[in-house]
């Protein structure tokens, strides 16, 4: 490759890379950044929905909890499996935090993480009732989808492929609490309830899109790990938002 193009301008151009080998190390301190973060989201958010599971009004929304808080683990391990390629001691790594850990609801941990634990902030904050876990559901799962549309194009073929078969999960895991979240805001009282959980997560959620104008963005979008700015996934995002929590009631 060194030999034909730089590969700082091969990444750049659209280039994609295919095995640890031939990874810059730079690109591979990002690439295993962005990695860790994914797989930390989604162990957390696994172990967050297993105790909801138990909030569930019914056994059709304990089947959906189940599923979700299974496909989660699943996911998290398919990445993590890349991880592995790249010499990370796999076993080590899904033990090593406390993935069901959560400071208190009113704790303003902003974006920030802490102690190598690389989670999204919004998984660090507990779900309190069944209400609260849908409409945290719903307005992360639609997040994860705008944010799945850059994990599916980055540059590293292998995770790129994973990001595809995990995708379409991850979107009917969003389907799932729209389908319970019309249930809920039926009624006048579940509305209610359900205007005050999405008051709550929303600016939780909106954070994990991180900040306007990133320093980072040049960097990774050089890599091919990223595509778009983060003020436009958010924008995405709160459209999907509007779309879908309108016609509910719970804008």
């Amino acid at each position: 490759m060194s030999d034909v193009m730089n590969i700082d301008d091969y990444l750049a151009q659209g280039g994609v890379l295919t095995s640890p080998d031939n990874v810059p190390a730079r690109y591979r301190g990002e690439l295993l950044r962005l990695m860790s973060s994914f797989v930390d989201s989604e162990l957390a958010g696994s172990a967050g929905f297993a105790g909801a599971i138990n909030f569930a009004p019914g056994i059709k929304e304990r089947i959906a909890a189940s599923r979700i808080t299974l496909e989660k683990a699943d996911h998290a391990e398919r990445v993590l499996n890349v991880m592995g390629s790249f010499g990370t001691d796999t076993r080590r790594y899904q033990t090593q935090h406390d993935w069901a850990a959560r400071v208190a609801r009113d704790a303003d941990f902003g974006a920030a993480r802490t102690g190598g634990d690389m989670r999204l902030s919004v998984f660090r904050y507990p779900l309190d009732g069944w209400t609260d876990a849908v409409a945290m559901n719903v307005l992360m799962g639609l997040a994860t989808g705008v944010q799945l549309t850059e994990l599916t194009r980055v540059s590293y073929a292998p995770l790129a492929e994973v990001f595809r078969e995990i995708a379409p999960r991850e979107a009917r895991h969003a389907e799932l609490g729209l389908e319970g979240l019309e249930r809920i805001a039926a009624a006048d009282e579940g509305r209610a309830e359900a205007r005050a959980a999405v008051a709550y997560w929303h600016p939780r959620v909106a954070a994990t899109f991180g900040v306007a104008g990133s320093a980072r963005y040049g960097t990774l979008a050089r890599f091919g790990l990223r595509h778009t700015p983060n003020e436009t996934l958010l924008a995405r995002w709160e459209g999907l938002v509007a779309e879908k929590l309108g016609p509910l009631g719970l804008n």
